[in-house]
């Protein structure tokens, strides 16, 4: 949000440096994230000053350029070749000089020494609308005959120079949200040593009318989202360009001046931050301005050309044929203002937040109106609002008003009564603030005493102050203006360190992350929010009742997505290597409205294994360099016993994957990711995926201490066998057979070769197998050894009917 200190000083009697104010508005609140220093011009007119010419002559080579001689105080005279029809002797004129800009159009035109048709020119004389003074360019600028030679044009112009500041304002803090808002936040903290007067907008020129009829009726039918309507009727309006002073305000602030009426609106909004609405009256049908809510579906064009659907929910202002308006949001496009206006209806109104957010959200919308409206401005600024407006319309716009007020307002919104307990305050605050203090900060704050004991405050908060309605927040406004800055810090800390040996779930989220990040992984994290065509069961998925935009409509029910999401980002920009890893959560529900929440690590992997090396060739990841990743993992938080099994082949996302189990515990899906899954991301690349169900991994693992365990004094004993079996046969298969066969002294068994063509029958495939064996208390023999293998190769046999070869 942008302050201009100009405008702010309408409103306090200060006079600090800019710097100084940015430091207290931070220290109070209201963070400023920038500041910027302004002129009513672009440019500033620098390099630009108030000459006289002495001498007009014929250009030798062209008709319609003239050769000058112009003093601007120098030495010497510059010789400057002008085309202006109007160019004469004697006249005082406006001279940019060699190496100013001049902004005749965004871009800017920088003057240089040249020659023109053969002729020297030193500067330029401008004309009004080349230095942004008017729009005139009839010819060069005359000025009158008391313009001191030499002087800058900005002096002699009076341009006005600004401080803005861009205040990163939190949502809470709608009370801030105009420049009286931050005036009166500012004075507060000022007054607290000083005396420093805060002004609000005189009101003095309204004239109060009584007995005026109104020819516009008011009717709100839904009081609930509409607590507060008011309008007044101004007639005889000319619609024009605004004044300079008018325009200075708003273009300071970033926004564009459109007509003096809008531009009206829009700076008491600014001023005040109470949105204000001008309907043409003349375009009011049936003299009603009707406050309800309209049937779903319904066509309406705002003006932004745009043509919505209307939702059953949405507050509409409407007239007796149609809607003219989307309450507290967004104007329409047949009922605004324009040159032809003559007669307008002036609204004022407090709309219920949630209302206004859920339609401003539902329509995709975002105004400086809906922004204030949807955080919840002052209820008793309507009024007041709207006679400011009315008395500048009438100054500026030259209206008469026709009507009396018309206030609707059957429920008064209360302020809020809050009891403050001194002990509280001390003991969040870790010390003690002189009682006489806090209730002089209470004051600055138009925060009311209604009654006192020698503990205790009742207070009455303002109805503006909506992020104050707790005993909590008050203590946080006294600090707010005491100053964080003046809590002292103890000199001394005392605690004490708990040394928990427990594997909390904090703990392994940490060593996992930090395993995968040595192997060189990067966590990412996505939001919790995705599109509904992302769901792998529409009839469990969690939807948003007023989703920020289609793309976030649904909690995700998987983080694969988001993350294929991530790796789609980055492969666009030429890193096809990626290992990424994501902790996170994700949602569902049941038929009987029942939600489940379950802690996910989702693991990607794509591209290259190694980076790109002279002396290696490249070579691409495969599936079992992920699940190598993922049994390091499960090896490192202490799971030994576990199986596998194959996934079946019509698995929602994985082409080929098999799933990681421990008893009847599921803890990790490891695939390969479908082509159609990749390619509605632009994905061409393999990419190799593990979900591991974190919330299982957590409920399996044992709070054990870690054991030492003596290294074996005693040789280990290899045995091979080449085994041929069938191709659908599975290592874990035979790994399986192998533990069960003997428990005690088979330390490993892994598959170190696979052979499948020539020379082997159809459907068939060879495995080479080696088994370690490890006794920890003797050497092992060789009829031991021969014993175990005669009882495995049977086994095998029997259960899978391999053979050796």
């Amino acid at each position: 949000m942008k302050i201009s200190y100009n405008w702010l000083k309408d409103y306090l009697n200060v006079d600090l440096e800019p710097k100084v104010v940015s430091e207290i508005l931070t220290d109070i609140g209201l963070e400023v994230e920038g500041i910027e220093s302004i002129q009513s011009i672009k440019g500033g007119l620098e390099g630009v000053v108030i000459g006289q010419v002495k001498e007009v002559n014929q250009h030798p080579n062209a008709d319609r350029l003239k050769l000058t001689k112009v003093d601007v105080g120098h030495a010497d005279l510059l010789d400057i070749v002008c085309g202006a029809p109007n160019v004469a002797e004697g006249q005082k004129v406006v001279v940019a000089l060699v190496g100013a800009t001049i902004y005749p159009d965004e871009k800017g035109l920088k003057i240089k020494k040249s020659k023109i048709r053969g002729e020297v020119s030193e500067g330029m004389l401008c004309a009004e609308d080349e230095l942004g003074l008017g729009v005139s360019h009839d010819g060069i600028m005359v000025l009158e005959n008391d313009a001191k030679i030499g002087i800058q044009a900005a002096k002699y112009f009076k341009l006005e120079e600004d401080t803005v500041f861009e205040i990163g304002l939190t949502p809470n803090r709608v009370d801030a949200t105009s420049h009286y808002g931050v005036a009166r936040d500012l004075a507060a903290y000022l007054n607290i040593e000083d005396q420093v007067e805060l002004k609000f907008p005189s009101l003095k020129d309204y004239n109060e009318i009584v007995d005026a009829n109104s020819t516009i009726k008011i009717v709100v039918e839904d009081v609930q989202e509409c607590p507060r309507y008011a309008g007044v009727e101004l007639k005889n309006v000319k619609v024009e360009e605004s004044p300079k002073w008018l325009k200075t305000r708003l273009s300071a602030i970033g926004l564009k001046p459109i007509n003096n009426v809008v531009d009206i609106t829009n700076y008491v909004l600014h001023e005040l931050g109470q949105p204000l609405h001008a309907f043409d009256l003349d375009k009011i049908v049936g003299n009603k301005v009707i406050v309800k809510k309209v049937n779903k579906g319904l066509k309406f064009t705002t003006l932004d050309e745009v043509e919505r659907e209307l939702s059953s929910s949405d507050l509409m202002i409407c007239n007796a044929k149609e809607p003219m308006c989307i309450a507290g949001v967004f104007g329409g496009e047949d009922s605004g203002v324009n040159e032809n206006t003559n007669s307008i209806f002036l609204e004022s109104a407090y709309f219920d937040p949630t209302s206004v957010r859920k339609t401003a959200k539902y329509h995709g919308l975002n105004t400086d109106a809906s922004f204030r409206f949807e955080r919840g401005v002052d209820p008793n600024m309507t009024i007041k609002a709207l006679k400011r407006a009315s008395i500048l319309i009438q100054k500026v716009c030259g209206a008469t008003q026709e009507s009396a007020i018309q206030d609707f307002y059957p429920n008064e919104i209360e302020d809020f009564i809050i009891d403050l307990d001194y002990s509280n305050v001390d003991r969040i605050l870790g010390q003690k603030i002189e009682r006489s203090l806090i209730k002089k900060i209470l004051s600055n704050l138009e925060i009311e005493l209604l009654n006192e004991t020698k503990s205790t405050l009742r207070l009455k908060v303002p109805a503006y102050r909506v992020d104050v309605q707790r005993e909590i927040d008050l203590i946080e406004e006294i600090l707010r203006l005491y100053g964080f800055n003046r809590i002292l810090i103890p000199e001394q800390a005392k605690t004490s360190l708990i040394s928990s040996k427990l594997k909390t779930p904090n703990k392994l989220e940490n060593l996992v992350a930090n395993l995968l990040s040595s192997r060189g992984y990067f966590e990412i994290l996505n939001n919790s929010l995705t599109k509904a065509e992302n769901a792998l069961d529409e009839s469990s998925m969690v939807t948003l009742e007023n989703p920020l935009s289609q793309e976030l409509a649904i909690m995700r029910q998987s983080l694969l997505f988001n993350g294929l999401a991530s790796l789609e980002y980055n492969l666009k920009r030429k890193r096809s290597s990626l290992k990424l890893f994501e902790f996170g959560k994700t949602y569902s529900k049941s038929g009987n409205e029942k939600y489940k929440e379950i802690f996910f690590l989702g693991i990607w992997l794509t591209g290259d294994k190694l980076p790109e090396n002279w002396n290696e060739p490249s070579k691409e990841v495969t599936f079992f360099d992920l699940k190598e990743t993922v049994y390091t993992i499960l090896q490192r938080l202490g799971f030994s016993n576990v199986s596998e099994e194959q996934i079946e082949v019509d698995h929602s996302y994985f082409s080929d994957s098999l799933k990681v189990t421990r008893g009847n515990v599921d803890l990790v899906s490891i695939g390969e990711l479908r082509k159609d899954v990749l390619a509605k991301w632009d994905i061409k690349q393999k990419v190799y995926y593990a979900d591991i169900n974190w919330s299982n991994c957590l409920k399996a693992i044992k709070q054990d201490d870690v054991k030492y365990k003596a290294v074996s004094k005693f040789p280990e004993v290899r045995r091979d066998l080449a085994l041929l079996i069938d191709r659908d046969i599975q290592f874990s298969q035979i790994e399986s057979i192998a533990k069960q066969t003997e428990k005690n002294i088979l330390k490993e068994v892994s598959l170190f070769d696979v052979y499948e063509g020539k020379n082997l029958q159809e459907n068939k495939k060879s495995y080479g197998v080696s088994l370690v064996f490890q006794d920890q208390n003797k050497t092992l023999t060789d009829k031991h050894i021969d014993n175990v293998m005669d009882r495995l190769v049977i086994k095998l046999k029997e259960e899978l009917k391999a053979e050796l070869r």
